[in-house]
């Protein structure tokens, strides 16, 4: 019975990735109605993976279940993003807050690395992976479960509008400067100047109208 649990619990996770990615890459717009038969076939699998899967996505934020309209793919607005950045603007500085003052050596040597991973990027698709592990790694030990499940959430958002608007203007390698700033902080024990920086790092969202974290 674990085996059969497992291998379901397996269908729902890789139906459910697949489908989040091609949301936040913007290849299933918003509004765009998920049918259960059309991804079922897809996968070859049962209706019950599908509608597990269409939860999770529900649960991120990323479809909504309508009465008589089925699942449908959320839509990413500009007061959509304004309240993505307000939010994180509070909430990752909280967990930041409690996270930094338990980095060590290691911490910071993975910050380094997704920084200069995000310098590395050749394409939006590394440089955003790269630039959510940065972020990840803020927040990592603030020891706050539901507050990095909400931080998750908004990350998605804010990755959906970084492909909306990055593949419109084609992909630009970025310098990241203001990662390097942060980890300058840490590393000297700064704690506020960090989260001083941080705030502004998200900031910048509204005032280009690009995501830039």
């Amino acid at each position: 019975m674990s085996e059969l649990n497992n291998a379901s619990s397996s269908t729902v996770d890789r139906i459910a990735e697949v489908l989040r990615l091609r949301i936040i890459r913007g290849e299933i717009a918003g509004g765009a109605a998920l049918r259960q038969d059309h991804v079922a076939q897809e996968f070859q699998s049962s209706h019950v993976p599908v509608r597990e899967a269409f939860r999770q996505l529900e649960a991120e934020g990323l479809v909504l279940t309508l009465p008589r309209r089925g699942v449908r793919v959320t839509m990413v607005d500009r007061a959509t993003v304004k309240e993505n950045a307000e939010m994180r603007g509070s909430l990752e500085i909280l967990a930041l807050r409690h996270s930094a003052r338990k980095f060590g050596a290691e911490h910071i040597a993975r910050l380094e690395q997704a920084h200069a991973a995000c310098a590395a990027a050749g394409s939006l698709v590394e440089w955003d992976a790269a630039n959510n592990l940065f972020h990840d790694i803020l927040s990592s030990e603030c020891g706050m479960p539901r507050l990095l499940a909400v931080l998750k959430q908004l990350q998605l958002t804010n990755s959906r509008y970084l492909f909306s608007t990055g593949f419109k203007r084609g992909w630009q390698p970025r310098s990241d400067h203001d990662h390097a700033l942060i980890i300058e902080a840490l590393k000297e024990r700064k704690i506020d100047r960090a989260v001083q920086l941080l705030s502004m790092h998200i900031g910048t969202m509204e005032r280009v109208g690009f995501v830039a974290g």
